[in-house]
């Protein structure tokens, strides 16, 4: 019998599998109150205030991340001028460095810190 953390919309659950002559059964458990106090649980929260800063959109030509993953290095302090191909977000996925460059000239305002885990489409900050 083997046992799996299966995280499924958010919702934790843990899982036991066990091979039978080459076929697999399946037990779905409710995760206990420890799985849903796991890191990945925790990492919801972080992932609130990128939606909180999206109305600074508006102020700005948003730049979005093009897939999911971690924000390792944010390449200029927040109000800093960027020019058209400067990388402004290093963000990381499947342990390789993604940088992400600014769309045109501006003024960058960051919409997610270093550390935090972002999905595809989530904005990551605004040029004005």
């Amino acid at each position: 019998m083997r046992k799996f953390n299966v995280t499924v919309n958010g919702k934790a659950y843990a899982v036991e599998i066990e091979e039978v002559g080459g076929e697999a059964g399946a037990v779905v458990i409710p995760a206990a109150p420890a799985v849903k106090a796991a890191p990945v649980a925790a990492a919801a929260p972080a992932a609130a205030p990128a939606p909180a800063a999206a109305p600074a959109a508006g102020k700005g030509e948003p730049v979005k991340s093009q897939m999911p993953g971690l924000v390792k290095k944010l390449c200029f302090a927040n109000g800093a001028t960027v020019k058209t191909n400067d990388t402004i977000v290093i963000l990381e996925a499947m342990k390789m460095d993604t940088p992400i460059v600014a769309t045109k000239d501006g003024v960058i305002t960051y919409s997610v810190s270093e550390g935090a885990n972002v999905d595809t489409g989530a904005v990551l900050c605004t040029i004005a």
